[in-house]
């Protein structure tokens, strides 16, 4: 953590919104750790993006920290990619476990999957084992930096480069992929011999929890893969997109949309 937190007003926010977007995300990362040193970290599941941003920072200042949500719950091979990482890179990922007590208590009042059962179960869980967590990560951060794309999904359309967070107490949020595509990003990996995640290899486009994530048909939305048995329910576990501040029912406006255009069109 940073001696003196830094923080940004709406107006420095937005000026640099516009100034950056253009920019190549190698600028911004370094516009991050310049501007808030120590008090700023990558944040990475060690998908395609989070693998992306990771590498650039890394690049750019090899003491950076780069920190990692594990619920308990992820893939072996997502394990095995953190080690992987750590060797490549010379870096130890930080890495933020939930709350045993939360935990025990959920899985004693619901039951160990208690994901399958609704969609506000999932929610809990993923709140239990991802928000509360990264909550207590960004409570000593002035900024954190995602692989968070526009096109990924209809909450995140509206993102900028550099952006307040107003749920984490209105540190910024840094997010350098926001304008690139998936295959820029994949081309970013290829060409810079970076690691990837395993289960790519086998039809998973989207990765997150082992019990949550399943491969994907080809042509099928790549976060069709992610709570594949709810239907019309955000694909969002609350990281990202806050129930609070509304980003839930922008998605749902966003499905309802695609619902009515697929209706239009039959």
């Amino acid at each position: 953590m940073s001696l003196t937190r830094r923080y940004l007003d709406e107006w420095e926010a937005g000026e640099l919104a516009v100034e950056y977007d253009d920019q190549e995300p190698q600028e911004v990362i370094r516009w991050a750790l310049e501007t808030f040193g120590s008090g700023a970290a990558v944040c990475t599941s060690f998908q395609a993006e989070g693998m992306a941003i990771l590498d650039m920072a890394v690049k750019i200042d090899p003491r950076v920290r780069v920190f990692t949500i594990d619920t308990l719950r992820m893939p072996k091979e997502t394990y095995e990619l953190i080690e992987r990482v750590e060797a490549k890179y010379g870096i130890t990922v930080e890495r933020y476990r939930p709350d045993p007590d939360e935990v025990r208590a959920m899985v004693t009042r619901h039951g160990e999957n208690l994901f399958y059962r609704s969609v506000p179960l999932r929610l809990h869980c993923c709140d239990v084992r991802k928000v509360r967590p990264l909550r207590r990560v960004l409570s000593g951060l002035d900024a954190w930096i995602t692989g968070l794309r526009r096109e990924q999904w209809a909450s995140r359309a509206n993102i900028r480069k550099i952006e307040l967070d107003h749920d984490h107490g209105g540190i910024v949020k840094v997010n350098p992929l926001a304008d690139w595509s998936l295959e820029e990003v994949w081309d970013y990996l290829r060409d810079n011999d970076v690691p990837v995640h395993a289960l790519y290899a086998r039809g998973y486009a989207s990765i997150g929890c082992d019990p949550c994530t399943r491969p994907v048909a080809p042509g099928e939305d790549p976060r069709a893969g992610r709570w594949w048995w709810e239907k019309n329910a955000p694909k969002e576990c609350g990281m990202h997109c806050s129930i609070e501040t509304g980003g839930f029912e922008h998605e749902m406006e966003g499905i309802l949309h695609d619902d009515r255009l697929a209706g239009a069109r039959s």
